[in-house]
């Protein structure tokens, strides 16, 4: 009776272990690798236009696509230190300088409009040696948001909205 006792619990445990061997493995073996970029479409689209670059100056503009929801846009470049960035706009333009270095188009953006102005993005200090088209490397950034409205049917941009995938398969709201 005793051995019939030792016996139970040793395959109890036994069956245990081997359940528990598959969730362990996975656990041990399992890797993630990211390359690249992941576009995430959320209703809203835009595109930077950049034409080519003119006395060290890229004019940028931004385009919502014709598929998109009205959006507030705002826009960034990024430069190593080599090239320090200067930005300037049209007096009366509807760019304007944010505090934290974005800078914001104040009009909404509907489906297949631009921005009417063109944020300018100069290189300054360009080495005396170098000759247009040498290599450098300055990336635009846009990012865009939509149109939302106050209780007063107000519209206003919240830079701040975040969709998480509950949200897109429930209808939930955050």
């Amino acid at each position: 009776m005793r051995n019939k006792k030792i016996m139970t619990t040793i395959l109890a445990l036994a069956l245990l272990a081997a359940a528990a061997i598959e969730p362990a493995m996975a656990y041990f073996t399992a890797n993630a690798v990211n390359a690249g970029a992941l576009t995430i479409d959320v209703g809203s689209t835009t595109t930077i236009d950049e034409p080519d670059v003119v006395e060290w100056t890229k004019h940028i503009v931004v385009t919502c696509d014709k598929n998109s929801v009205p959006v507030y846009v705002r826009a960034r470049a990024f430069a190593g230190v080599t090239f320090p960035l200067e930005y300037t706009v049209p007096e009366g333009s509807k760019w304007t300088e944010g505090d934290d270095g974005w800078w914001y188009y104040e009009d909404i953006l509907m489906p297949g409009q631009s921005t009417e102005e063109e944020l300018l993005v100069h290189i300054d200090n360009v080495p005396e040696d170098a000759v247009e088209g040498d290599s450098f490397n300055v990336s635009v950034v846009s990012e865009d948001t939509p149109v939302l409205y106050d209780a007063k049917g107000n519209p206003y941009a919240d830079w701040d909205l975040r969709f998480s995938n509950m949200d897109a398969e429930e209808g939930g709201n955050e």
